[in-house]
């Protein structure tokens, strides 16, 4: 073996496959409508032993940390990917297609996450990140005529938000093209 291969420790790989499978368990869970599954069915669905899932992660905040953290690189892409649209009216429109695609990957888990949110500081930290980042991408797709009108773009924000998204699929029940076009009318309607 050549002494500029790197040496791979199994323990550490084994480790760090089990908290994968762990997080993605979680995230199964999670998307299958258990808003707090337990350390004992995570275990079950990863295929782990309930001491692997403690041995690894402190307690369950440290399994939505992994959660969170999987969930993330997911939807970074879709994030930093650079708008098609070239007018920005157009780019609004693309804005609220790409959120539809995002909020409806992350809206059990975001649901799951919200009921825990004010019992970890870790949740509502990535809240904050996940909400101003929201509101940035929004103010650098408007003109600075509109994203210096504070009401509006008050009222905007939270047009496009999670919350909103949240109300119209799951209280209102529509469809996600149903969605999109309330999102789209309420849009148009506080822009000039």
């Amino acid at each position: 073996m050549s002494t500029t291969e790197p040496q791979i420790d199994g323990r550490k790989k084994r480790a760090d496959d089990n908290r994968r499978r762990i997080a993605l368990a979680m995230l199964e869970l999670v998307r299958a409508g258990e808003t707090k599954p337990s350390a004992d069915q995570v275990a079950e669905a990863a295929g782990v032993g309930r001491r692997t899932v403690f041995r690894l992660f402190d307690d369950m905040e440290g399994v939505y940390r992994e959660m969170h953290a999987e969930m993330t690189s997911r939807l970074a892409p879709m994030f930093a990917a650079p708008f098609a649209a070239t007018t920005w009216r157009e780019r609004v429109d693309e804005l609220i297609e790409r959120r539809a695609r995002m909020f409806e990957e992350m809206l059990p888990i975001k649901t799951a996450s919200d009921a825990h949110r004010y019992a970890s500081e870790f949740l509502q930290d990535e809240h904050r990140k996940i909400t101003k980042l929201q509101r940035n991408t929004m103010l650098a797709v408007l003109p600075q005529s509109i994203a210096s009108q504070t009401d509006r773009v008050n009222a905007l924000e939270l047009t496009l938000s999670f919350e909103a998204w949240r109300r119209l699929r799951l209280e209102q029940k529509l469809t996600t093209k149903q969605a999109i076009a309330t999102l789209r009318f309420m849009a148009q309607t506080l822009l000039p």
